[in-house]
């Protein structure tokens, strides 16, 4: 899974994808191709 500051990039790789929002987190799914997966942020640090 990819962790990005920007999704733009990552929805512009192909059409077949789903914004999903989970937790205060926003991840691009792909069904097709699932390596493609991408979150957006970074992780918090405790």
């Amino acid at each position: 899974m990819q962790v990005l500051s920007s999704l733009a990039s990552a929805k512009k790789c192909h059409k077949d994808f789903k914004i999903v929002s989970r937790h205060g987190r926003v991840f691009v799914i792909y069904k097709s191709n699932p390596r493609l997966k991408a979150v957006q942020g970074r992780k918090k640090k405790r």
